[in-house]
């Protein structure tokens, strides 16, 4: 089985025409159809059933489809990667957070300092992360735990917080202006929370559980997994939310959302840089922990 069997039959699929594959490639229409009968022969299976009149993929080629697709996307980001002369690449492993609000805003800075650089990012969740560094995917990776294994280190990056999001609207300005009490808040008005399974979602639980709270007793109007959909929807009134304040301040700064604070004992979060113990670092990854440390 080859590259361009694979590429073959996935331009087929694509189009559903031999025609128009062959134009897509470059290449004759019978040296698709070669292609894909090579194929057939290989696997032993009817991959494509051609007629006068229209080309019907089988179930099997359709399974075929994914993973030639997914193989190709590899080839395609393994040349890439592997070809790109004079460029220093660091594969990264980022949590939401960090990936969606912390990177975005320090990336730029660190290319410019650093043009030689190109960044391969990744998001996943925490333990997700420390399996692709454990595995030599990831060269470092910025999550919201410590990890447990030896084979890993950690260093402490910076700290978030979970905060109360509400609408900028006169009651909330109001309740701004006389310090309400944030729990009183939090029970008296309709709230969105986040789906289960994220490490901000699970701060938003803890605070739940040291104010003595159940779901059960709050007003809740909505569940999100999407942190800027939770931000529009209370920027829009539906209700309030905890979120990250890393997250919120874009909204915070543009005077879209009014913030509340919780007790900081209960509502910090840290962000952790992680990385292979006694791992030899190239000078580029060096730099980037260097820079980072000192942007945050």
């Amino acid at each position: 089985m080859e590259f361009k069997q694979l590429q073959s039959f996935v331009e087929v699929v694509r189009n559903l025409s031999f025609t128009k594959a062959s134009r897509e490639l470059y290449i004759s229409q019978p040296t698709v159809s070669m292609h894909i009968h090579q194929l057939e022969s290989e696997l032993g299976v009817q991959l494509i059933i051609r007629t006068t009149k229209s080309i019907e993929v089988t179930p099997i080629g359709r399974h075929l489809y994914e993973y030639a697709v997914n193989i190709l996307s590899m080839r395609d980001r393994m040349v890439a990667n592997c070809s790109m002369k004079n460029r220093h690449i660091l594969s990264l492993g980022a949590s939401t957070i960090p990936s969606a609000y912390l990177l975005p805003r320090l990336l730029p800075s660190f290319a410019e300092k650093y043009p030689e650089s190109y960044f391969v990012i990744h998001q996943s969740d925490s333990t997700g992360v420390m399996d692709g560094l454990m595995d030599g995917i990831y060269d470092l990776g910025i999550i919201g735990m410590e990890p447990s294994a030896e084979s890993l280190s950690s260093e402490l990056l910076c700290t978030d917080h979970i905060i109360l999001i509400t609408p900028v609207n006169e009651h909330f300005l109001a309740l701004k202006e006389a310090d309400a009490d944030v729990f009183s808040i939090l029970k008296s008005e309709p709230v969105i929370l986040r789906e289960s399974g994220s490490g901000s979602g699970k701060k938003a639980d803890e605070i739940l559980i040291h104010a003595g709270l159940t779901e059960q007793q709050l007003q809740v109007t909505a569940r999100a997994n999407d942190q800027e959909a939770i931000k529009n929807m209370v920027a829009g009134g539906l209700g309030v939310s905890m979120i990250s304040r890393l997250a919120a301040e874009d909204y915070l700064e543009a005077r879209r959302l009014i913030s509340f604070e919780f007790p900081k004992t209960v509502s910090s979060r840290s962000l952790y840089l992680v990385y292979r113990t006694g791992h030899i670092m190239q000078d580029d990854l060096k730099n980037f922990i260097q820079f980072i440390k000192s942007q945050v």
